[in-house]
């Protein structure tokens, strides 16, 4: 009667295994360590890497306890930090020797002490929030007149095309703020660009007070379009910012929209907010122009004269000066995928994909310039350097674009990662920063888990006394429990923030009332004079639908907080939701197969320590008996 199947007792032993193996990494803490990643999209990142880091740090005398290479970046770890801080400045003299221009990203940071063999199953400790691992939080405001202002220099330059393909003549096209100015001669050319405008661009409204008789006409960017450019704009440099933090190491990093032109970055774990400030505020946009290929522009290149004007002098990686034409034929937002590849010749190549508006303008200006170089040009902290000018052999029309040339495998990787990385939209200035310090977050976290701990003691000693033997099972099945949810939060990555923990205290009270309630109804049909094991039996089958039901209406509540929660609101229901959820598992499964395991196997139970059950008597009154 009761007695769990083999079947039951392996499933109760796995979890108990599984929920073992994936909480205890939680319990190795993190070791102080110093990263090095690419500062520049030009920069890479490899095994030479690894090899330099060690020989500096040996070079100083400085022994790390492991120094790994993850893909992106080299880790090296600490077992204080002194050792963290020395190493920091050793490796940032070593990589970045002119402070003015580093090529590197030196920074603090916190790993965890996983040990290998937990770490080859994949367990891994729970990520901690910013108010328990300490950080820095930042609030970024985009420039959306910038965003608006780099449209309309995309609309004047559309525009021109458009009216020469037309065979319109017109005075001119300047660009004033979010507004295009087109000069016209006559009312009939005035009528002619006017008519332009509507036909062929949606975006561009028409002034009212347009006249013919002023000779000028005068467009902007409507109402509409502007707000999908301002929203686009936010999206794309919300897209680069996690890129860009990739770069820093930081796990599970929060970065949200906050209002129309802000964004709230926060970064748990992160030491080194001097590096972390300058990760975000660097802007990088990717631009597409012809080469100078004038007399003056060739003996610029060389050296020999100044630069042309209307243009201006680049280097490529190599250190060879590009003299490129102010002009700006496309951005990185006319390119949707860049692939490593091989030509025609099976030369390492780069393929490009472009927009439709991409696509026209390339075909355009290869049509154009058959012949002549065309460079591409990455912009980083207001610096310009040539990723590559090819010559353009053909028109290349239908939006597919081939870079080939002197170059190898590795840089024809290099050059297509760098032209998938993207680019702000606008840029970004940073309003407020908030830095949380990794003592108060120890101190956050001591405090939580005090509060667990102490309610989960309390619940034991109030839960032996009351049920005796029955009241040891229902706290070891808490245990259980606990032990339960902290794996699953492990196992999901999940974040712990203190109101996680605030939750996970909730979830120790609302899994112990499911085991009150089956003591219970244990001692009811006891004092109704049931036998033992029957009593058993009967308790937990009759248990479980009231304990269904009620943690079923907490867990849609906690649904709710989930879908209509943000920020703490959302990390107390994701803890609140596994915890009732395990908690069901620990109160019925688990502590009816350790009832099972102790009174299951004697044939004639006459009596169970479950405290006092208060039976009438024959005159009907109560008196109490110990079982």
């Amino acid at each position: 009667m009761n007695r769990y199947p083999l079947w039951k007792n392996a499933i109760i032993v796995v979890v108990f295994l599984i929920g073992l193996i994936y909480s205890l990494p939680n319990l190795f803490g993190e070791s102080p360590a110093v990263q090095v990643s690419s500062g520049k999209a030009t920069v890479k990142v490899d095994t030479d890497t690894l090899a330099k880091v060690e020989s500096a740090l040996a070079a100083e005398s400085l022994k790390p306890s492991l120094v790994q290479f993850d893909g992106n970046s080299v880790k090296a770890r600490f077992e204080t930090t002194d050792d963290q801080i020395k190493a920091r400045d050793v490796l940032e003299r070593t990589f970045n020797p002119d402070p003015a221009a580093p090529t590197h990203v030196v920074a603090l940071n916190l790993l965890p002490r996983t040990p290998a063999w937990l770490a080859s199953m994949g367990a891994a400790p729970m990520y901690l929030g910013l108010d328990l691992r300490g950080g820095v939080h930042f609030l970024l405001e985009v420039d959306m007149a910038a965003a608006l202002q780099r449209r309309a220099d995309v609309l004047a330059t559309d525009l021109r095309t458009s009216l020469r393909e037309k065979g319109i003549r017109h005075g001119g096209i300047s660009r004033s703020g979010q507004s295009i100015e087109i000069r016209t001669g006559d009312a009939s050319t005035f009528e002619a660009v006017r008519n332009a405008v509507l036909d062929q661009f949606q975006d561009l409204q028409v002034a009212e007070n347009a006249d013919p008789a002023s000779g000028r006409l005068v467009v902007s960017i409507r109402p509409e379009s502007a707000r999908a450019v301002q929203d686009q704009a936010l999206k794309q440099n919300i897209t680069t910012l996690h890129n860009r933090i990739n770069e820093l190491g930081v796990a599970e990093p929060v970065i949200q929209q906050q209002g129309a032109n802000r964004i709230v970055v926060q970064l748990p774990g992160v030491q080194d907010t001097a590096k972390a400030k300058d990760i975000l505020g660097r802007t990088a946009t990717l631009e597409v122009r012809l080469v100078d290929e004038s007399a003056e522009g060739k003996a610029a290149e060389r050296g020999n004269g100044p630069v042309p004007f209307g243009a201006e002098r680049y280097l490529e990686r190599s250190g060879q000066a590009v003299i490129v034409k102010r002009e700006v034929l496309l951005t990185g937002e006319n390119l949707t995928d860049a692939q490593a590849g091989f030509d025609d010749q099976q030369q390492p190549a780069v393929h490009l994909t472009l927009d439709s508006k991409g696509s026209r303008v390339f075909r355009d200006v290869t049509r154009e310039n058959v012949g002549k170089r065309m460079a591409i040009i990455l912009f980083e902290k207001g610096q310009g350097e040539v990723v590559t000018a090819p010559v353009i052999r053909t028109e290349i029309g239908g939006g597919r674009v081939q870079i080939s040339g002197a170059m190898t495998t590795v840089e024809a990787n290099d050059t297509a990662l760098l032209l998938r990385a993207g680019s702000l939209a606008a840029p970004m200035e940073i309003i407020e920063e908030r830095t949380i310090g990794p003592s108060l977050g120890a101190e956050n976290i001591a405090k939580g888990f005090n509060s667990v701990i102490w309610g989960f003691a309390v619940i034991v000693i109030f839960m032996s006394v009351y049920y005796m033997l029955f009241g040891v099972f229902s706290s070891l099945a808490l245990a259980f429990n606990l032990v339960l949810l902290v794996a699953v939060l492990s196992m999901l990555q999940a974040t712990l923030t203190l109101p996680g923990i605030a939750a996970m205290a909730l979830a120790l009270g609302m899994a112990i009332d499911a085991n009150v309630l089956i003591n219970e109804r244990v001692r009811e049909e006891l004092r109704n004079g049931v036998s033992p094991q029957t009593a058993i039996n009967i308790g937990y089958d009759n248990a479980w639908g009231t304990i269904l039901d009620s943690n079923i209406t907490s867990l849609i509540a906690g649904i709710a907080l989930l879908i209509f929660g943000s920020g703490p609101v959302r990390g107390f229901a994701v803890v609140h939701c596994i915890g009732i959820l395990t908690s069901m598992f620990s109160a019925v499964v688990f502590s009816r197969g350790l009832v099972n395991l102790w009174y299951g196997r004697q044939k004639k139970l006459k009596s169970v320590s479950i405290g006092t059950v208060w039976r009438p008597d024959a005159d009907g009154k109560s008196v109490a008996k110990a079982d």
